[in-house]
Parts: C-alpha cells; sequence; structure tokens
C-alpha cells in the first residue's frame, strides 16, 4: 500500500486518546467560578401556569438566582425558533409553535421547562428547584399520534386547528391518480416508525462565560456544529451580532442528530452567566434527558402501491402523520417533507409519486432529525409495501424488485420526486447480498428450525439514503510551530472517525505522514462559518473543502519552494510531498520549506507562508444505497426473537477507509435492530406522562442482543465530486428496520400473520401468533 493512499483500513487515531480516558467533553470542564445549573421541569404534559413563587428557593444557602420565563421575557429575549419556513398545499405558511428559554405560561410536554435554578453546587440547586412553587392548571393532553388529528381531542396549540401545523405535499397529484385508475392491481398498507429516544453515550452538556468589558459569551457546548447554535443564539435569542459569540465544541460522546440544534439550555446558560457576572454549567441527567432531548422517528404512515399486469410499478401515493411534539424543533418540518420524501422513489422506476405529509402536534417531548432523518421511514415504507404487494399477486419477492430496479444504463436517473441519481448498480449489489446470505438455501435452514420447534423467517430490504447539508463547506490549513500541520474543518465529529479520515485526505494530497497531522473542530472562532455534521455529509462536503486547501497549499508552496530554492515558481514540481526544481536534484520538504519559512517570517523577512483557506462549493448530494438481509428465528410460545445472520451489501461510493466505513454501518444497523423490535416510547394516554422514562423502562439493544453484523462493499464511485464518496453515517439505520420486520412477517406468515409493527417486542409476537392461531 502506498504510504500516504487513500482506501485502507487505517485505525482511527482518536482511539487512543478517546480510550485511554483522555477525551474532554463538555462536563469535563471548569473554570474558576463557576456556577451550577438545574432546570425545574413540567412533571405535567400540558397544564397553564397559574404562578410560580420563587421566595423559598431564592432565600435557601447558596442560591444566586430562580429565573422563570416571565423573566425572559422581561429582558427581550427572543425566541428559539423552528428554521423550516415550510409552506401548506394551499400556500399558506405552516403554523409556528413559539418557544423560549423557559415556558411562559403553559407547558405543553413532560419535562418542558419552567425555572432555572443557578447555585454554587448541583446539590443546591436541586434542592432549591424542589422549593419552587409552580400553580398548574391541569389540561387534558394529548399524545396519541393516531388520534391526535381526530374530533375532539386536546389542542396543543390554538393556532394549530385538530393539532395540524402544517398539510404539505410533493408530487405530481394528478399523474399519480391517473395511474392509479389504470393499475391491475393496488396494495394498501399502514405502517408505525415508533418513537425512539436516541441516548447517546454523553448527555447534553453546556457551560457559559460572559465576559463584561468585551460583551461576548463563550460557550462550551456538545454540538454538531458550533456555528448553527452561535447564529441562533445571536440572530433570534440575543439580538446580537455573531462576533458576540464564541462557541465551542470539544469531544462528543454521540449525536446521532440529536445534538444539531438550539436547546434551550444552551440560551439559559448565557443569560444566567451575563446576569450574575459568573460562569454557568448545567448537565443532563438520562432521566431529564428522556424528557427533553429531541426524539425520532414518531411517524404514522398509509401507503398504496400501484402496479400493472406484469408487477410493474405504476405509481406511489403516501399520507404520513408525523408527530413533531409539542414545539417545532429547529428542523422537524424538513424531516419527514424535504429529507424524506427525496427517496420514496427508492432505487425503483417509479412513473409518478404523490406523496402528503401531515405534521402533527402531540403534548410529548419535540421529534427531529434521528440517525437518517426521514430517510429511513420512506424506505420503510416502500420496503414494507413490496413485500406485501409480492404477497397479494403472488410474485416472488425479489423478482418483484429486480424487475423494477432502475437499470444502471439508465444513469443518470431523474425520480419523480425531482432527485438525480448519479451512479448505481441496484440489481449487482441485490445479487451479491443473496450470494452472500444463501438465499436460495434458506428453506433448508427454515425445515431445520421447524423441526425444533421453532419459525425461522428471511427478509430483505433495498434502500436509497440521500445526503444532506449545507451547499458549501470550509476548510483551513495552517502550519504550526511545533512541526505540526493543523486542519481546521466546519465539521464535527460525535464518533464517526473525522480526524482519521480528513487526515488521510490531507496526507494523501500534500504527501505528509498522518501523524504529523492535527484535525482541529468544533471552535466557531476557527472558521468563520461551518455547516456541521448532518445528513451523512461531512465526508463528500468537507473531503471537497480539503481538496480545495490542499491544492492552495501545493500553489502557495510552489511560490515558498521558489523563494528557498532561488528558482522560477515555474520550475516547482511537487510530487510526494517534496518540492523540487524541475530536471534538477535539489529539492524540499513540504513540512520543513513550511518550518523554514516560519522562521524566516518570526525574522521580520516577507516570505510566502504556505497556510490556506478555502470553500468548497457542493453543487450536488449523493445517494448511498444497499441491500440488507436478515434472518430470524421465533419462539411461538414466547415471541421471544433471536437474529440468527445479518448481511449489509453497500455501496458508499468510494470507501476512503473501509474500516470505519464497516464500524458506521455496524453502528446503524444496531440502531435500527433496536427500533425494530425492542425500543418503545410510551406516554400514558390519559395522562401523558413518558412511562418509558428511564433505562429501567427503555430497552436498547445489547451486545448479546445482536449478530455478527457482516458487512461487504461494492464501491460504485460517486461522479458528482472528486472523492468519489457517497456517504455512510447513516446508511445502517435506513436498511436495517425493514429487513427484520420483513424476516418477521415471512417467519410467521406460515402461522397467518401478515403483519406486525415495529417494535415487535416478545409481547407483540406472542400476542400476534396467539390471535392468527384464534382466527
Amino acid at each position: 500500500m502506498a504510504k500516504f493512499g487513500l482506501s485502507q483500513a487505517v485505525r482511527r487515531v482518536e482511539d487512543p486518546r478517546l480510550l485511554k480516558g483522555n477525551g474532554r467533553y463538555t462536563d469535563d470542564i471548569a473554570v474558576p467560578g463557576q456556577l451550577h445549573a438545574v432546570v425545574l421541569r413540567s412533571p405535567h404534559a400540558h397544564a397553564r401556569i397559574e404562578s410560580i413563587d420563587t421566595s423559598a428557593a431564592t432565600a435557601l444557602p447558596g442560591v444566586h438566582a430562580v429565573l422563570t420565563g416571565q423573566d425572559w421575557m422581561a429582558e427581550g429575549l427572543g425566541e428559539i425558533p423552528c428554521a423550516i419556513p415550510l409552506k401548506n398545499r394551499d400556500g399558506s405558511p405552516r403554523a409556528n409553535t413559539p418557544r423560549y428559554g423557559l415556558a411562559v405560561d403553559r407547558v405543553r410536554h413532560v419535562g418542558d421547562g419552567v425555572a432555572l435554578i443557578v447555585a454554587e453546587s448541583v446539590q443546591a440547586a436541586r434542592d432549591a428547584a424542589e422549593a419552587v412553587m409552580v400553580d398548574y392548571d391541569v389540561l387534558p393532553a394529548c399524545t396519541d399520534l393516531a388520534t391526535a388529528t381526530g374530533p375532539g381531542q386536546p389542542q396543543v396549540w390554538e393556532t394549530a386547528p385538530n393539532n395540524i401545523c402544517f398539510d404539505w405535499a410533493t408530487g405530481d397529484e394528478a399523474a399519480t391518480n391517473a395511474l392509479f385508475g389504470q393499475a391491475a392491481h393496488v396494495t394498501k398498507l399502514t405502517v408505525v416508525n415508533n418513537r425512539i429516544i436516541v441516548n447517546s453515550m454523553e448527555g447534553r452538556a453546556a457551560l457559559a462565560e460572559y465576559d463584561p468589558a468585551t460583551e461576548r459569551f463563550t460557550l462550551h457546548a456538545g454540538t454538531q456544529g458550533s456555528w448553527l447554535v452561535k447564529d441562533i443564539l445571536a440572530n433570534s435569542v440575543f439580538h446580537l451580532p455573531p462576533e458576540k459569540f464564541r462557541v465551542i465544541t470539544p469531544d462528543v460522546g454521540g449525536g446521532f442528530g440529536m445534538k444539531l440544534y438550539m436547546y434551550a439550555e444552551y440560551a439559559l446558560c448565557c443569560w444566567a452567566a451575563r446576569k450574575l457576572g459568573r460562569p454557568v454549567k448545567w448537565a443532563s441527567e438520562r432521566m431529564e434527558a428522556f424528557q427533553s432531548d429531541t426524539q425520532g422517528r414518531a411517524n404514522l404512515t398509509e401507503g398504496e402501491l400501484a402496479l400493472d399486469k406484469d408487477g410493474k410499478f405504476l405509481a406511489l401515493r403516501t399520507k404520513n402523520y408525523a408527530d413533531m411534539g409539542g414545539y417545532l424543533s429547529t428542523f422537524a418540518p424538513f424531516i419527514p417533507c424535504g429529507a424524506g420524501t427525496k427517496v420514496l422513489a427508492s432505487v425503483y422506476g417509479f412513473q409518478a409519486i404523490y406523496a402528503n405529509v401531515l405534521g402533527v402536534l402531540t403534548n410529548t417531548v419535540p421529534v427531529d432529525a434521528y440517525r437518517g432523518a426521514g430517510r429511513p421511514e420512506s424506505n420503510y415504507l416502500v420496503e414494507r409495501l413490496i413485500d406485501a404487494a409480492a404477497r397479494e399477486i403472488g410474485m416472488d419477492r425479489i423478482e418483484l424488485r429486480r424487475r423494477n430496479m432502475v437499470p444502471s444504463s439508465a444513469m443518470p436517473h431523474k425520480t419523480p420526486v425531482g432527485q438525480t441519481y448519479d451512479s448505481g448498480e441496484f440489481a449487482l449489489v441485490l445479487d451479491k447480498a443473496l450470494e452472500k446470505s444463501d438465499w436460495a438455501g434458506f428453506e433448508a435452514r427454515r425445515a431445520e428450525a421447524a423441526a425444533r420447534g421453532k419459525r425461522r423467517g428471511i427478509g430483505m430490504a433495498y434502500y436509497l439514503e440521500a445526503t444532506g447539508g449545507d451547499a458549501s463547506e470550509r476548510a483551513a490549513m495552517r502550519f504550526a510551530p511545533d512541526g505540526m500541520l493543523d486542519v481546521l474543518v466546519g465539521t464535527q465529529s460525535t464518533g464517526q472517525g473525522h480526524e482519521t479520515a480528513y487526515a488521510m485526505i490531507t496526507g494523501h494530497q500534500l504527501g505528509i505522514p498522518v501523524e504529523k497531522i492535527r484535525v482541529l473542530q468544533g471552535d466557531s472562532d476557527g472558521l468563520p462559518s461551518g455547516g456541521g455534521t448532518g445528513g451523512a455529509r461531512s465526508l463528500y462536503s468537507e473531503g471537497a473543502a480539503l481538496l480545495a486547501t490542499t491544492a492552495s497549499v501545493i500553489e502557495k508552496g510552489k511560490q515558498a519552494a521558489a523563494e528557498a530554492l532561488e528558482a522560477s515558481p515555474a520550475d516547482i514540481e511537487f510530487t510526494g510531498g517534496r518540492f523540487a526544481i524541475a530536471g534538477t536534484d535539489r529539492d524540499i520538504g513540504i513540512l520543513e520549506l513550511a518550518a523554514k519559512q516560519l522562521e524566516r517570517a518570526s525574522k521580520g523577512e516577507t516570505v510566502t507562508l504556505l497556510d490556506a483557506a478555502e470553500v468548497a462549493a457542493i453543487p450536488a448530494h449523493t445517494f448511498p444505497n444497499g441491500c440488507h438481509i436478515a434472518e430470524v428465528e421465533v419462539d411461538p410460545d414466547t415471541g421471544h426473537t433471536e437474529i440468527a445472520r445479518y448481511i449489509v451489501v453497500d455501496d458508499v461510493g468510494h470507501a476512503l477507509n473501509p474500516l470505519i466505513v464497516r464500524g458506521q454501518v455496524h453502528g446503524g444497523v444496531a440502531q435500527g435492530i433496536g427500533q425494530a423490535v425492542m425500543e418503545r416510547t410510551a406516554y400514558d394516554k390519559e395522562t401523558g406522562q413518558l412511562i418509558s422514562a428511564s433505562l429501567n423502562d427503555y430497552a436498547l439493544p445489547r451486545a448479546n442482543d445482536l449478530p455478527d453484523i457482516e458487512v461487504e462493499l461494492v464501491e460504485i464511485p460517486c461522479e458528482t465530486n472528486a472523492l468519489g464518496v457517497k456517504g455512510a453515517g447513516e446508511a445502517g439505520a435506513v436498511g436495517s428496520p425493514p429487513a427484520v420486520m420483513n424476516a418477521l412477517v415471512d417467519a410467521l406468515a406460515p402461522v397467518g400473520v401478515t403483519h406486525l409493527d415495529m417494535p415487535a417486542t416478545p409481547e407483540v409476537v406472542w400476542k400476534a401468533v396467539s390471535m392468527a392461531r384464534a382466527a
């Protein structure tokens, strides 16, 4: 392998630091004089705040302030906004759900913030929180998505009748309806994407400082991009110039979309730090996170698939009820609309698609992006529909998919929802997955399981992902006095291995060993802007910025080498990390050259430094795709499901580091399996209480719940970016739920079970089998 080559399974350079406990997370940071904050949260899902008496709490030892929503409003602080200005089908704007740092006159979910207590210690703040007297007028709550839009339901916001905050659509309704009228067969299916509690390993935290001399805030927080938080704090909350804020994100222990947003606690800590003249720190507890971190999925979708007499797909029609919770989070409307619908065509040749999305408000924790962000929900519907259609028309489910896949000869392919696929070998990937899983030999395994009293099933899902994010990205490179190259990036790692990937790209382009490259991220003062991490955008967007910046470094290096070697810049060549005068043996390494130029500059000489910064335009996004095959074994007497084997064949384009890619796929599959068979967010329909409010009541997958996840990569380079990459961070979570659920239905179909909704817990499976047997 080339010393500076890509496509190598390089172990992550950040792992030794993190695994030895040398990571630096937000809660690790302490500054002199810091105070501690606790948020008093509503115990009710829906209630009017009649009054708040803070006198007893304020009088307690060590308490510096007890702040309420009325205090927020009195100081003229602004909203924490939803950033998506969505239009309804009729052209009217979506409903707004104004949200401030603390609830002002009404709480709209259990965990809604009511007061901020700041004290010398966390314990003192907790004691004071218990002394705050809140007089609530408890109101009826609406927590069930399936009934939330029906008559007589409690209204979460008066400005959103029937709890519908937007009614949005995309596609050609007339063409779709016409094709349904011509169809030889129509399959209808309603599926549930269960609500997910994100459960990142590291809880959210914030530490805010305020310098009265410069009137400038510094906020440390675990985000997925410092610049978004900075801009919302400045423009929406405090109404100050952005340069008055510095947001620093250190190491982050998992994000999955949930840490992308502007949270109230970040603004509250800044506000309290300015009021009290001392740093203020807040750190979430796990149960608090269940009530205040954005949650995921929470969709109920009606789907219809129209086919002709030969099993060719004509059209797809969907109606999605998307739970938004009690408030519209930062990107919430975009997730089921712009993000989810753009993959409805998947890898299939539909002639028309029409999708209607209703944003539904409930008295629950707000819902926003969760790994995959809309694309898992849409892929789940399509792949479940195809299996159902195959059963109804009596066609093999693999054959039905195969005859409807877009062939590679049709690339670039434009879908009915306006996306253009630049590349893809869908049939090839499918064939490799069938071969790897020994699909042809499955019936023998089914028979062997039946002999042991078990029901074995096999299921597959072909998924298509669509990456997203900002239309540009930024990078900067600075040669440091200690001999290292500092690479500043506008994305944020939350565990994906960015430090390794970016060092590999930079080292490959500049011929610098990875160990001499230092990747810096998360400081909004380091770069003027950055798009952050989300939508599996990091490698193709930041990678483009790195390529542009290394090109600038090389051009500056040629000028600098000409100065150092006393030659014309036109005679300087660069290869393998060295600048040389063409046709001679006179050369100099890039790190040596950078050090010489720095030294000369320190002596006051006018020299060309190699430092560079560039912004790369991202004109098109990418479409990772692949095939997941799950094999399950069910005990019909207990409902227990074992995932006996799990196969993934992925096309993520050029795999820059296959080791990291496989790790990302493993993590995504684990989360998808958790959603499919274990994770259930439960609210009491009468009181609105969150009854799965801790890890005692909410089941996350553990090591012994998961199979060995076998991953094979088929590299079909993307043609819309120079690296040929398509994105891998979210793909595993997109394909796994439908693969597992299709396998479960295949296992139970012989006893009469033709549909299950997630999560297929042992109780759910046992009840389905019992009802089918009794029918």
